[in-house]
């Protein structure tokens, strides 16, 4: 069966049905998670080692300064990252002191990214699951583009707008 779903076809000549999965109650779908991010103390040298490690080539770095909110206010955090070019798709970040942008503890994974259509909302299902807000972009009209939750026993979630999608792209082609 494998065999003929991978030509293209399944017994008795029928299509392979591919769709969503259904979110329902869920925070976050499943299908939408596209990015594992770590946090490492130098960058270049992460980069370097991930590279070599798990064969992933990198899209061009970003440098960029950008305004935060944080659970104490607003902050301006200077970002440094790259993405792998491949799948499974990496984004390795350089550590800033002071913020939540930190190598985690033992394993290195700073957060699992997902895709939104909705950040504000989908939060509001992080934070009603236990995830708090911890840090997000918003613009001057306080739209919200990505945003970063947390749980006291669970990984660090990101939502990052669906819209953001095709500019994103050019980071890893």
């Amino acid at each position: 069966m494998f065999s003929e779903f991978c030509r293209g076809g399944l017994p008795g000549g029928r299509r392979p049905q591919l769709r969503r999965a259904a979110r329902g109650a869920r925070a976050v779908n499943p299908a939408d998670q596209f990015h594992v991010g770590i946090v490492v103390e130098d960058l270049d040298a992460g980069l370097d080692e991930l590279g070599a490690l798990l064969g992933h080539d990198w899209g061009p770095e970003v440098d960029v300064e950008q305004p935060v909110r944080l659970p104490d206010g607003a902050a301006t955090v200077r970002f440094r990252f790259r993405y792998s070019r491949s799948t499974p798709r990496l984004e390795v970040i350089q550590a800033q002191p002071g913020t939540v942008w930190t190598p985690a503890a033992g394993s290195g994974i700073h957060h699992l990214g997902w895709w939104s259509d909705d950040v504000i909302g989908d939060g509001e299902r992080l934070a009603a699951a236990g995830y708090a807000l911890e840090a997000a972009g918003e613009d001057e009209h306080g739209t919200r583009s990505w945003a970063y939750h947390r749980s006291p026993t669970g990984p660090r979630v990101e939502l990052v707008s669906r819209d953001l999608a095709s500019a994103m792209a050019a980071l890893w082609t």
